[in-house]
């Protein structure tokens, strides 16, 4: 196997067991890896508009998060309302059940973080590589978004 397809297959496979492991975890939440990306970034970072949400999403980069934020609507864990700044746009924020899940999903992904730190010494030099590799692509730019906006 030559290096770059060895690359490809890593960064696959990697990307699947993280995500098998936090769904598990996820599990008895009742939200998919997909809906606990959009409930941490409303934590983090609410109000959001629909287009904002979608340009910080890394699960569903280059699509609309409409649906995603439907099925979060209509769950009670997030709220829609026409933006008073601006009534063209819907601001999205979390409701209180959405808060308690957030705040249980941030638990999960720390413990997943740790898992992740316990496993190598430095992450330093993969995520050099992983950074080069996707920095020009959607979602390398909606990393790049997040990082910016915690600056």
């Amino acid at each position: 196997m030559r290096p770059a397809e060895e690359f490809r297959y890593l960064v696959l496979a990697a990307q699947r067991e993280g995500n098998r492991l936090l769904g598990q975890a996820l599990k008895p939440l009742g939200v998919t890896t997909s809906q606990a990306e959009v409930l941490r970034l409303l934590q983090d970072r609410q109000p959001l508009t629909l287009s904002g949400l979608g340009d910080l999403l890394v699960c569903e980069s280059g699509n609309s998060p409409s649906r995603l934020v439907e099925r979060l609507v209509q769950a009670g864990l997030v709220h829609r309302a026409v933006s008073e700044h601006d009534r063209r746009h819907i601001e999205l924020t979390l409701t209180p059940d959405g808060r308690t899940v957030a705040h249980r999903i941030a638990g999960i992904e720390d413990d997943l973080y740790a898992f992740i730190d316990a496993t190598t010494d430095d992450l330093g030099p993969a995520m050099t590589i992983l950074r080069a590799f996707v920095r020009d692509l959607p979602a390398g730019q909606a990393l790049a978004l997040r990082a910016t906006d915690q600056a």
